[in-house]
């Protein structure tokens, strides 16, 4: 990958908070998913610190289900400041409730962060390195991407192909591809260009910007784990106190 146009580091984030979390329900039906706990710790907390770690002064969470349990337990952070965005009278989807967080985000990059992904970083911050790769003049979006094959819970067939310079490719329906996407990344408003307001996916989006050659990943340092279902939740525990040993 050539190396990047320097950039500020992004200071705003938005944080998808909203989803229904159906898959975690056996775990606990009263619970939203950024909530459950790993390690003594709830999931939307470990996306929190890591941003507050690389100085976002803003994050932007979107909340729908059992949306008054996350503000509460969102009412007394400092770092980063949370500006809640209200999605209880409609679910938004992937892209829709980011296009509605669009004026308190601003005009620069920001991250866009998962509240359940969670991660053992390698040497450095994946979110840094995710930072410092980053280039607004060839890019409208970098996706961190985990290989399928050293992810912990994720037997899925992986989303993307990733060239020698970055550039991304989606898989096709019969293919398998090497990399999945760990919910996190750099954005620009750009990449929201033309979106509708109201319910959307972020699918077509990423389609757009792959067939414009300004959709890029950068491979995660580390182990990313998918905690999508009760039994993930008690893999990725094992995973992080073998990773404290």
């Amino acid at each position: 990958m050539a190396k990047p146009s320097r950039i500020a580091a992004p200071k705003h984030a938005m944080v998808l908070a909203a989803g229904l979390g159906t898959r975690m329900r056996a775990f606990n039906g009263q619970l939203p998913k950024p909530l459950v706990q790993v390690g003594g710790k709830a999931l939307i907390d470990y996306v929190l610190d890591r941003l507050a770690e690389q100085g976002v002064e803003r994050a932007v969470v979107n909340v729908h289900h059992l949306a008054d349990q996350i503000e509460r337990h969102l009412a007394g952070r400092r770092r980063p400041k949370i500006v809640i965005s209200d999605e209880r009278g409609e679910l938004l989807g992937t892209a829709g409730g980011v296009v509605k967080a669009l004026p308190q985000l601003g005009s620069a990059p920001f991250f866009h962060v998962n509240s359940d992904t969670i991660w053992i970083d390698g040497v450095k911050p994946n979110l840094g390195l995710l930072a410092a790769a980053f280039d607004p003049a060839r890019m409208d979006a970098l996706l961190l991407l985990a290989p399928v094959a050293a992810s912990i819970g994720y037997a899925g067939r992986g989303d993307f192909l990733m060239g020698p310079d970055g550039h991304l490719t989606r898989r096709s329906e019969r293919e398998v591809a090497p990399f999945v996407y760990a919910g996190a990344a750099i954005l620009t408003p750009a990449f929201f260009a033309g979106a509708p307001s109201g319910a959307s996916s972020m699918s077509p989006l990423f389609d757009r910007a792959v067939e414009a050659g300004r959709l890029c990943g950068l491979r995660l340092e580390g182990i990313w784990m998918h905690v999508g279902t009760p039994e993930a939740v008690k893999a990725a525990e094992a995973a992080l106190t073998a990773s404290a040993a």
